[in-house]
């Protein structure tokens, strides 16, 4: 063993720091990836795509070159530069060590750094070189195949491709869609389906070149292209779930959702089996259209298939609740609570089935049980409310206090449930308090609006109408405050004509709610307009069976003189609110 003392300064220099050179090329080449895209492993699409490339690649032999003080002084230079982020240094230091040596791993290392420093033209120096010493290794063909791409030489282009198919490991589908994801990426996007039209036709127009060719289609925003080539695609291989798949997701991205919708009804009634994906796929956009019976009807189907199925089983459960169906909603998500990665979530559903059967101590329990998540807030949320439900006011609003809002919506919503709560306990001043000191001089629609409502128990008229007209004076289309400020100057004032005005707007921004067709009811029968009057509160109460559209409807009709009508009406709601003060009041003083 020779002795450290008899090492030239450089090679002891090389000897401390060599390790470190090692690590920092691992380091730089992890930093230099020429793709960012994670390649997708899609289905294999059409017969010629069952069969795995046979790609034999010899590493190419590396020259015996003397590590000489000048090659090593020069590979340090060129790793201490690029550290030091001189990487003009170190590019141009790489690209002297890959023609000195030839030596395909400085090659390698010379165009990754020349990509990562953004120097075009030494990038294309290295890759050059490198495709000469190794050129059955797909990667620098990836490289020159970016290069002449961003340069406009779509032949060139696409022959580099062809050599990234060729000399790819893999089945066909697999390198068709690493290509596609390589050149998803890139900006020109007529270049680059140019090119991706020439590699299909290569690959005589097969169903997976077609596949990927959608694939790259859609993700450069040609949807319409995209579109055909499914078509396209799916007429060549009908039974690929994932090509089926991919042609509803750019239907609904084309704002097709009717015709998606069409296309799954027809496809599910030509197959007899194996239609598992695409019953999902359906039932899926039947929720989103709202279709809750049908997609409901569809679930069923799905679960008797595969009763383990979480997503088929979570679905459901919403369905359920939904539907009023508690105990089958709950049973599903008892079943799902099992499941260590679904707790939160349905425990969460467990305490709003327990809240609708008003079971509040037991909903309290299972909100308790929600440890993280995204309905985590909310729960915490509900929890306070129950709280205050059962009069524990003051807990209910330390609870609140406690919760750690992570952001300004979710700071809002928790003054707002303070707010609520105080409401219910009628609190009113203080409610109008949280509400103010929660403003402090900002505009905010929502908590604007909540006060004003504040304001109305307590008859402080003014600040309700102050705060619905600085609504109103921000955003001259909210039909809430229209509404809002219409009906109680409608109710308790003689400024009705001021009113009318309102509520009038108010309707024709939203002509089916409920809200604003009693108030043109009430409106109309301030006017002396009793015939214009029951027809609008009629078709409110069609709309919604709710107590206080009963108690308008009844009174108009008894002023009218139609007092049997009246009873009926007053009689019908109370035996769904038999409790409701505003139904009753009406009641006693009309018919007392």
């Amino acid at each position: 063993m020779r002795d450290e003392q008899d090492l030239t300064p450089l090679c002891r220099l090389a000897r401390l720091v060599l390790p470190c050179i090692v690590a920092l090329m691992a380091a730089a080449c992890a930093q230099t990836n020429l793709s960012s895209v994670t390649p997708v492993e899609p289905e294999a699409v059409g017969e010629n795509t069952d069969k795995r490339a046979k790609i034999t690649r010899v590493e190419p032999v590396r020259p015996k070159i003397p590590l000489t003080e000048e090659l090593l002084f020069k590979l340090l230079m060129a790793e201490f530069a690029g550290h030091r982020g001189l990487l003009d240094v170190s590019v141009e230091n790489y690209l002297d060590l890959a023609r000195t040596t030839r030596d395909h791993r400085i090659v390698e290392r010379a165009a990754r750094i020349a990509v990562y420093a953004r120097d075009d033209a030494a990038a294309l120096a290295a890759a050059r070189l490198w495709v000469e010493l190794d050129p059955r290794n797909p990667d620098p063909h990836q490289l020159l195949a970016v290069m002449k791409l961003r340069s406009g030489d779509l032949e060139q282009a696409a022959s580099h491709l062809q050599d990234i198919f060729a000399y790819s490991a893999g089945q066909v589908d697999e390198k068709l869609w690493m290509i596609a994801n390589l050149l998803g990426s890139e900006k020109d996007k007529e270049a680059v389906l140019g090119v991706m039209e020439k590699l299909v036709a290569s690959q005589n127009n097969s169903p997976g070149a077609m596949y990927a060719f959608a694939h790259v289609a859609a993700k450069l925003e040609d949807l319409e292209r995209s579109r055909e080539l499914l078509e396209d695609t799916l007429a060549l291989a009908p039974d690929n779930d994932n090509v089926a798949l991919s042609y509803i997701s750019i239907l609904q991205r084309l704002g097709r959702e009717q015709e998606a919708l069409a296309w799954l009804e027809q496809e599910l009634a030509q197959r007899e089996e194996n239609d598992f994906n695409l019953r999902m796929a359906y039932a899926r956009l039947l929720m989103e259209f709202r279709q809750f019976d049908k997609a409901l009807g569809q679930f069923e189907l799905l679960v008797v298939r595969e009763p383990e199925n979480t997503d088929v089983l979570y679905a459901l459960g919403l369905l359920y609740l939904q539907g009023n169906r508690l105990d089958d909603s709950a049973a599903l998500f008892k079943r799902l609570s099992e499941r260590e990665y679904l707790t939160d979530t349905a425990n969460y559903y467990l305490g709003r089935i327990a809240e609708e059967k008003r079971l509040y101590d037991e909903a309290g329990a299972w909100y308790q049980g929600v440890h993280k998540g995204e309905h985590y807030f909310d729960a915490q949320i509900r929890l306070a409310m129950l709280l205050a439900r059962k009069g524990e006011v003051e807990e209910a609003r330390s609870h609140l206090s406690s919760i750690r809002a992570q952001s300004e919506q979710q700071a809002l919503v928790i003054v707002q449930a303070e707010g609520e709560l105080l409401l219910q306990a009628e609190r009113y001043e203080e409610a109008i308090a949280v509400y103010t000191a929660a403003l402090e001089g900002e505009y905010d629609a929502d908590l604007l609006y909540a006060r004003a409502m504040a304001a109305e128990k307590i008859g402080k008229l003014e600040l309700l109408e102050a705060d619905l007209r600085t609504i109103l004076r921000h955003e001259p289309d909210h039909a809430q405050a229209l509404n809002a400020l219409g009906y109680t100057l409608a109710d308790a004032t003689n400024r009705h004509s001021e009113a009318y005005e309102l509520i009038k707007k108010a309707l024709e921004l939203r002509p089916s709610d409920f809200y604003i067709l009693d108030s043109m009811g009430w409106v109309l029968y301030r006017l002396g307009r009793l015939d214009e009057a029951i027809e609008y509160l009629r078709k409110a109460l069609n709309i919604r069976q709710d107590p206080e559209i009963a108690a308008h409807l009844g009174e108009v009709l008894w002023v009218r003189g139609e007092r049997e009508q009246a009873k009926e009406v007053w009689e019908a709601a109370l035996k769904q609110t038999p409790e409701d003060t505003r139904l009753l009041d009406v009641i006693e003083r009309f018919n007392p």
